[in-house]
């Protein structure tokens, strides 16, 4: 009997160890099953930010691409203008031109682009001074535009080209030699 009871505890033991590896195998399938499942959220969430970088690339990329139009076609836009500005307006073909002016600028500003803002005080960062002109008004303020400046969705496309108003120069000397010069007129 003893061999018996041998066998059957060795049968226990065995079977206690077989269920103790099962609990092990269970609880590493466990384990590796969760690691696996924060691993695939892991990869998801950086495909999901993929995604959305990429999306905002092309977007940006899309955006510099109709900027980079726009700025290439102004130059036809102010040709239009002036052509548009020194036409008889009460002609066919001054009726097509400004029907033509008028689809152009609407097809770039549903796009993105507006005119820009060009009176008042000169401003660097808006407008490019092509002249001075002595005037009475403030020193600095814009006294015309030469050539429009335009935005791009809030993003400088072309600064306006400006006349900007100076001051009158007082020239003491110059006044003296004109007064010399009618006075030696006013001699002869």
């Amino acid at each position: 009997m003893t061999e018996d009871k041998k066998e059957e505890n060795n049968k226990k033991e065995n079977n206690k160890t077989e269920e103790d590896k099962s609990e092990n195998k269970k609880a590493e399938n466990g384990e590796s099953i969760e690691v696996l499942r924060e691993s695939l959220l892991r990869l998801a969430a950086e495909f999901d930010n993929y995604k959305k970088r990429t999306y905002k690339e092309i977007e940006i990329s899309e955006q510099r691409g109709k900027m980079n139009l726009a700025r290439k076609l102004l130059s036809i836009l102010d040709e239009f203008e002036l052509a548009a500005k020194n036409m008889d307006m009460s002609t066919e073909e001054g009726k097509g031109i400004a029907i033509v002016l008028s689809n152009f600028i609407d097809i770039l500003k549903k796009e993105g682009l507006s005119e820009m803002e060009s009176t008042g005080i000169f401003d660097p960062y808006k407008h490019e001074v092509l002249m001075t002109k002595e005037s009475n008004e403030k020193e600095g303020t814009i006294i015309a535009t030469l050539r429009k400046g335009y935005l791009w969705k809030d993003m400088m496309l072309r600064p306006a080209s400006v006349v900007v108003a100076k001051a009158p120069v007082h020239n003491h000397k110059g006044e003296r030699e004109s007064k010399e010069h009618e006075n030696e007129i006013d001699k002869k």
